[in-house]
């Protein structure tokens, strides 16, 4: 199953998520098949930037968004 989550960048208590489309059974920060976005939540307001086109192909494709990056898809208007 493919799952589109989170993988934790940046440095000890300064995290930095990458949006990526991933198999389930892959560890979190392990391999992954494509990048499709970022989420910064350190900065005010939270940075998110997630190509839509590439969620839509992957949401079209059965993957399955976290939910965590289901939020950040509402927020970001990709879906509703």
């Amino acid at each position: 199953m493919v799952k589109i989550r989170l993988k934790r960048m940046g440095a000890n208590k300064k995290p930095f998520y990458r949006v990526v489309v991933a198999d389930s059974r892959s560890s979190r920060d392990g391999k992954f098949i494509e990048e499709i976005g970022y989420y910064n939540p350190l900065v005010e307001p939270a940075e998110i930037k997630i190509n839509g086109e590439s969620a839509k192909k992957w949401l079209g494709n059965g993957a399955q968004p976290t939910e965590t990056v289901r939020a950040l898809f509402k927020k970001s208007g990709i879906i509703e």
